[in-house]
Parts: structure tokens; sequence; C-alpha cells
């Protein structure tokens, strides 16, 4: 089940203290391969309120963060098009790591190493509350979906797909 144990700080919780922003803490067991899906049922959380954070990159290898409902998948195609792109596809797992400072299954869009656009799918904005990796795996934060346009300049698009 859940732990209720709180997590050492992480980059994204130190920058989430920062700027002043109200957060819950999330801990639970990591499953490998697992993602949101795992993570929302262990929590007792919808996943459609679980957003996961996605490391792409365009046609020209630059980066970018997605930002997703749990269950949802993105659709490339639409997103390229919305932003004016070629093509976009995730990035390799190494290579996400090496973009945003954390692992796979930890990535928070909060406190990357690399400076990176981001682009939240815009039904998340009007959840009134989302949980959000906080830098380690099998650790979530809870947050208002409001703090990511105000914190990460996260503009939003519409590129949702089933899962």
């Amino acid at each position: 089940m859940a732990k209720k144990d709180k997590v050492s700080e992480t980059p994204a919780t130190a920058l989430l203290r920062q700027h002043g922003v109200s957060f819950t803490e999330h801990a639970y067991e990591y499953l490998e391969h697992g993602g949101a899906q795992h993570s929302a049922k262990v929590l007792g959380m919808d996943p459609f309120a679980v957003v996961k954070t996605l490391i792409m990159q365009d046609q020209d290898a630059k980066p970018l963060v997605v930002l997703m409902h749990g269950n949802r998948k993105v659709s490339t195609k639409n997103l390229a098009r919305q932003l004016g792109l070629k093509s976009i596809e995730p990035c390799a797992p190494e290579v996400a790591n090496r973009h945003s400072g954390y692992l796979v299954g930890g990535t928070s869009p909060f406190a990357t190493r690399r400076a990176m656009p981001v682009f939240i799918e815009e039904t998340i904005l009007a959840l009134p509350r989302i949980c959000i990796n906080g830098g380690r795996r099998g650790y979530l934060v809870g947050i208002d979906p409001q703090v990511c346009a105000k914190l990460l300049g996260a503009r939003p698009v519409s590129c949702a797909l089933a899962e």
C-alpha cells in the first residue's frame, strides 16, 4: 500500500518551497514500467489527475517537456503540427535523463538540469489538483495545476489520445 512517510528534499521540492508553493507528498512503491497508471492505482487516485512528465525532442533533437494525463498518450503528430515542427518523438531514456537531470520514472518538470520549453495538455489546467512527479521514483507531489503555467511557463496544447 502507499507509504505515508516524507521523502527527502529533491531539486523539484526545493524549487516549489522556494516559490512558496504548497504541495502534498505522496510516496509509493515504485514499479519499473508501472508509470502513472500504477502510481494512481496504489495511491487510490484518478489516473486522469496523475500527470506524467515526458521528455521529447523535435526533428533537430531539441528537447521539450510534455505534461500529459496519466491515462492518455501524446499524439506526437498533433503536437508537432500545433508547434509548427516537422516531428516530435520521445527521447531515449538515457537522453531524457541527461536533459532533465532525473531518472526516467522519477522525472519532474520542476528544476530540470536543462531549461526546456514545457507544454501541458490543456485539460489538465481545468483540474482542481494534480499529482505530478516530485523528482524521485515512487514520489508524487499534489499541486494546483496552475503552478505549471506560472512556474514553468507551460503552454497549453491539445494532443491527448486515449490509452
